[in-house]
């Protein structure tokens, strides 16, 4: 009797998930077709193609820094932040789509999410907000908005050229914190943008990197993709802690009992760390429309040789490695515990590296040996076969390895 009844329901649930994946399907591409009124740019940013293709003879170079959360992408995005007056530097403006794509059930439609991510950061790199403007909520008036996310961990979003008056009874969240200024007036960030020499976007949130090939086939753009990874165990150890009510299950399992196997956490954990193994290994590949356009770099290797690292990184794009990054780097690698948080830039890099190794129970990091080995084989990440092992500092868990990307 139960079963004539449950199934008609799990077929009713099943179509109403359907039903709401295409309505953001419709939505997306609806959004990707339409420039509404508050978006639209002024005839002075409408820049013609022949505009664009003399910024790529000039030498302009876009910079698409690929990775997931907690794998140190904030603070490796700091490395082309810090390059001062001649980069456009952008902190996570796919948040936005996400935000707006996001299903009931917590995730996003992957077709959906992909098409809207590669449009908007091919528009981005051409400086053009129109079409983010249209995932911000609420709507930018006059492409104002007091909105954008995390607008103050760009410094270039905060310099004099983009700073407009502040605005009384207006409050900006991510408002900037090394200059008093009103909300982001979209307009000027497009003019000031026009003017760099360079553009670098950092994003957590791009899957596949075989998504992004439009971008790469672009005439006008010159784009170098810098896909940035880390041991599972290490991501899984700091997303226990940074986002603690997410990873509830993973504390309580950490407490006592044993994990299970068929979990939604644990497959969730697995897809991951598939999706960032399919990724590196076909950027790897190099197939021809990536050729000299990919660089894998692991944040164990940052964080130990911060500046060989990043001079590699910065041969790579052909960008020259000012002072004023070198300056920075130095400064930010070697911060005292009480700079360290969270959520900081300024870390003591090398230290950061072994952290998790304290932190993560071993039957935890057994778990993820087993869902993710394939991904820690290829990055080159030793397994542990005990507590002992897991804790003895004297024993590297990184293997010397080179990923070639000339």
């Amino acid at each position: 009797m139960k079963i004539k009844y449950t199934l008609p329901i799990v077929f009713f649930m099943a179509l109403v998930i359907i039903e709401k994946e295409n309505n953001i399907i419709s939505r997306v591409s609806d959004k990707l077709k339409q420039t509404p009124q508050t978006s639209q740019q002024p005839s002075s940013l409408s820049n013609d193609y022949s505009e664009h293709r003399g910024a790529l003879r000039r030498g302009r170079k876009h910079i698409l820094l690929l990775a997931t959360t907690r794998t140190g992408s904030s603070f490796v995005g700091e490395f082309f932040n810090q390059q001062g007056d001649n980069m456009f530097y952008l902190f996570e403006p796919l948040w936005h789509v996400e935000k707006m794509l996001t299903l009931d059930t917590g995730g996003t439609n992957a077709t959906a999410a992909a098409k809207a991510y590669r449009d908007v950061l091919q528009k981005l790199f051409l400086c053009d907000f129109s079409l983010l403007e249209t995932f911000i909520d609420p709507l930018p008036m006059d492409h104002i908005t007091p909105a954008l996310f995390r607008r103050e961990s760009s410094s270039s979003l905060c310099e004099k050229s983009v700073c407009s008056p502040v605005v009384k009874g207006v409050f900006e969240r991510y408002h900037c914190k090394t200059s008093r200024c009103g909300p982001l007036n979209l307009t000027m960030a497009s003019e000031s943008c026009l003017k760099k020499e360079h553009i670098a976007i950092k994003s957590v949130r791009v899957r596949q990197l075989e998504t992004l090939r439009p971008l790469a086939e672009d005439p006008r753009l010159d784009v170098k993709f810098i896909q940035l990874v880390r041991d599972p165990r290490a991501i899984l150890a700091s997303r226990m802690v940074a986002f603690a009510a997410k990873y509830k299950n993973w504390k309580e399992w950490a407490m006592g009992g044993n994990v299970p196997i068929d979990d939604d956490e644990v497959r969730k954990l697995k897809g991951n760390c598939d999706n960032i193994k399919m990724s590196a290994e076909f950027g790897l590949r190099q197939p021809f429309w990536l050729r000299r356009r990919y660089m894998l770099v692991r944040y164990e290797d940052i964080a130990r040789f911060p500046m060989k690292k990043a001079t590699e990184m910065y041969k790579f794009t052909g960008i020259p490695f000012t002072p004023q990054v070198k300056s920075w780097i130095l400064k930010n690698t070697q911060a005292s515990k009480e700079t360290s948080g969270v959520y900081s830039t300024q870390k003591n890099s090398s230290e950061q590296v072994e952290k998790w190794r304290f932190k993560l129970p071993f039957k935890i990091a057994q778990v993820v040996q087993r869902v993710c080995g394939p991904t820690m084989k290829l990055f080159g990440y030793k397994f542990v076969s005990s507590e002992e092992m897991l804790t003895d500092k004297s024993i590297s868990l990184i293997e010397d390895k080179v990923f070639s990307f000339l």
